[in-house]
């Protein structure tokens, strides 16, 4: 463990383990009952359970194991070798930055969408919207098991107002978006084997599949998907913009 860790720069390697601590830390705390992920995950801006602090912790806290296992997977290979070209203080600001700017991505959007459900209750008749908060939180906490709409017929705005204030985003993908986009625009012919399959594929050739899938889902919105496509297209736009400027020999390439 040691070797493999002497071998990474140093930026990637203190993300690395801090990721891997906070996984455990939350895995510890879910099984003695802390809702880790409620606390620290982020939500909408408009939502009762979002908290300044979450901007930050967000991007540290994991779904499972298969999740921080390819983001970890990805920030260590690609990360690396951004980290060894730019040096590691302009590489960590490049991965606070487009973890930051995938976490507003997603926020905005779902700011308003949370908006127009809360224009559609008050249309239907909903005056009190605190009131419906504290039941989401009650039935969230545990501390009830079911409530019964006071207004007939807005089921499935209530359903999709609790998801869109009481789910939060968690995890690493939006920034690993944005050093996956980096490292595809500074190595765009550099031969990498997927996972899954195991076929060869140029950087540039990735990047472009991996962006196009998160760009059609983020506009498809299948209601019974939950990952935030948002955020990896958040991650992608800043971490392009960025490497861009940085990139002052626009013909420069590895």
């Amino acid at each position: 463990m040691n070797g493999i860790l002497g071998n990474m720069p140093p930026v990637v390697k203190n993300l690395l383990l801090l990721n891997v601590i906070m996984f455990i830390v939350s895995w510890l705390g879910q099984a003695q009952g802390i809702p880790m992920i409620q606390l620290l995950g982020g939500y909408v801006f408009n939502s009762p359970f979002f908290e300044p602090y979450q901007l930050v912790t967000h991007f540290f806290m994991h779904a499972g194991l298969f999740h921080i296992f390819f983001n970890m997977f990805a920030l260590v290979i690609f990360g690396s070798a951004l980290e060894q070209v730019w040096g590691p203080k302009r590489f960590f600001i490049f991965y606070v930055a487009t973890a930051v700017g995938a976490f507003l991505l997603h926020q905005i959007i779902g700011y308003f969408e949370v908006k127009s459900i809360e224009e559609q209750l008050y249309a239907a008749g909903y005056n009190d919207l605190y009131k419906l908060q504290d039941q989401i939180s009650a039935l969230r906490n545990g501390q009830i098991s079911s409530f019964t709409p006071p207004v007939q017929g807005t089921n499935h705005l209530i359903e999709q107002y609790m998801a869109g204030i009481s789910i939060p985003v968690v995890g690493a993908s939006g920034a690993v978006y944005g050093v996956l986009v980096g490292f595809g625009y500074l190595f765009p012919n550099t031969q990498l084997m997927l996972l899954f399959p195991p076929i060869p594929i140029k950087a540039k050739w990735l990047v472009i599949i991996m962006v196009g899938i998160a760009l059609f889902n983020s506009i498809q919105r299948n209601p019974g998907d939950n990952i935030a496509h948002l955020a990896h297209l958040g991650g992608a736009i800043v971490g392009f913009i960025l490497v861009f400027i940085w990139q002052k020999n626009k013909r420069k390439f590895y």
